[in-house]
């Protein structure tokens, strides 16, 4: 027998959960699959993301949404000049898809009726013997023996185990899209290349972009600023095309087809205040619930944090099968591995990585400090 899951947070993580035959109900803010964009692309890499896909039994899935090529990578200079260029090596170390075919696919796999949309948590308590309440917007509750907070950076689940919450780590995204980018902004399409493109100062500046190659000659880029909040709450970012000229200001005498990447948007750029969870996070263990995903460990991107969120679904996963009759064993065997994995993680990620660090970690496909 298997004691049913109660799951905060229709996220990668709690979805890779309930596939190895684990009885769950997941409760999910949206109000459908589609009520928002699900991000961007995410690099699926073979050593954790990947094996969890293929212990849910979803790897053939899995190939069937990778966009071929996305693996390259190419450095560019502030003047456009080419500082490193691969092109994808076809291995299937790390390849591409995007968000939200990913989470279909998880979704595809599910019962009809395991996603309660439009619940969003409100508010959660002890009860006794393990037990836990969670309350939703309009006041309908549920009560569970086994509570999985996989509910994000602002989770309502984690403070039943701790008072940390996310700080502020220095830096910034902006967020723009460059659509039908071959036909509409040729020059800047072709700068970017067939996958990823990082564009930066070798001398140094804390200032980079991202930008990926998506679907449909879509190109997405996160640009990078190493500035206090007070900085981003002068720009009026409802005023669209004015955030995009004060952004663009501070990559004045970059390559134009580069700033285009700032200033040609057909959306508005969005802010993306970067946050994390203390290096080595953990809790002391408390009956009856536990976290997974950026709940449990949240740090600044580094291309692990939905790999990591799928690897703790498919971690708790196989506790829960191997002691369907005992919980606390379970979640116990779970945390003893999720706070070093996730630790290891974090600590690669734990500062305001200089120029170089940010050519060694694409160039090396290895987390030197971003």
């Amino acid at each position: 027998m298997h004691t049913p899951v109660t799951i905060i947070g229709a996220g990668l993580g709690g979805l890779v959960l309930h596939l190895h035959g684990i009885p769950v109900t997941v409760y999910e803010a949206e109000s459908s699959p589609t009520a928002r964009s699900q991000g961007g692309m995410l690099d699926i890499h073979d050593r954790n993301g990947q094996l969890a896909l293929k212990t849910a039994g979803l790897t053939d899935e899995f190939r069937s949404i990778v966009l071929e090529g996305r693996q390259a990578i190419r450095l560019l200079g502030r003047d456009g000049t080419v500082l490193f260029d691969k092109a994808d090596d076809g291995t299937g170390e790390s390849p591409e898809v995007q968000r939200g075919e990913l989470r279909q696919i998880l979704l595809d796999a599910l019962p009809a009726s395991t996603v309660r949309w439009g619940h969003k948590a409100t508010g959660v308590r002890a009860l006794t013997k393990g037990r836990h309440e969670v309350t939703f917007t309009g006041g309908t509750a549920v009560a569970t023996s086994l509570l999985v907070g996989a509910d994000g950076a602002w989770s309502r689940v984690r403070p039943l185990l701790c008072d940390t919450t996310p700080a502020y780590v220095g830096r910034s995204f902006v967020e723009t899209h460059l659509h039908d980018a071959d036909t509409q902004h040729p020059a800047t399409a072709k700068a970017v290349g067939d996958g990823t493109l990082v564009a930066l100062d070798p001398d140094g500046n804390g200032k980079w972009f991202v930008a990926h190659r998506e679907k449909d000659g879509t190109l997405h880029t996160y640009i990078t600023l190493t500035k206090p909040q007070d900085w981003f709450a002068t720009i009026d970012f409802t005023d669209a095309a004015a955030a995009a000229a004060r952004i663009a200001e501070e990559y004045d005498g970059w390559a134009p087809e580069l700033t285009a990447l700032i200033t040609a948007g057909e959306t508005a750029p969005v802010l993306r205040p970067l946050h994390a969870l203390p290096v080595g996070h953990r809790w002391d263990r408390v009956p009856g619930v536990t976290l997974l995903g950026d709940a449990a460990h949240l740090s600044t991107p580094n291309g692990e944090g939905a790999n990591l969120a799928m690897q703790d679904g498919a971690e708790l996963g196989k506790a829960l099968a191997a002691h369907p009759n005992d919980i606390e064993t379970a979640l116990t065997e779970y945390e003893r591995g999720l706070f070093p994995r996730s630790a290891a993680a974090a600590a690669a990620v734990a500062h305001n990585p200089t120029s170089q660090e940010v050519i060694k970690f694409f160039t090396e496909r290895e987390p030197a400090g971003i």
